[in-house]
């Protein structure tokens, strides 16, 4: 599912995440020892860059401790979730790939009673 493509330049590179394509980007901030539900989606695909160290996420039942710029790529149905164990607030990247849709989260666990 990695979208993407690294490109040289002679003034140094870049990374492109998506070309002429659905998607959603989003910064996502988890506040403080808080979590995200364990969820999954039927119609999207994410891409996940860590701005900032703090974050646990787990996907398909692996633990990764974050680093920055750390890319992890969750496909659709893959169980996921942030967790934040950390004294401050920690930032990720979120590039959503197919239809976006906030109702196409299936939920199995929350610590907010959303299941």
């Amino acid at each position: 599912m990695d979208k993407t493509v690294y490109v040289e330049k002679p003034w140094g590179c870049f990374h492109q995440y998506t070309h002429n394509e659905i998607s959603t980007v989003k910064i996502i901030t988890v506040n403080p020892h808080q979590q995200l539900s364990l969820q999954s989606h039927k119609k999207r695909d994410e891409l996940w860059i860590f701005i900032d160290e703090g974050l646990i996420a787990e996907v398909a039942e692996k633990k990764i401790r974050s680093k920055r710029n750390q890319q992890i790529s969750i496909i659709r149905g893959e169980k996921h979730r942030l967790t934040n164990d950390s004294d401050q607030a920690a930032r990720i990247m979120e590039i959503s790939f197919g239809y976006f849709d906030e109702n196409d989260i299936v939920r199995y666990e929350d610590r907010y009673g959303r299941v």
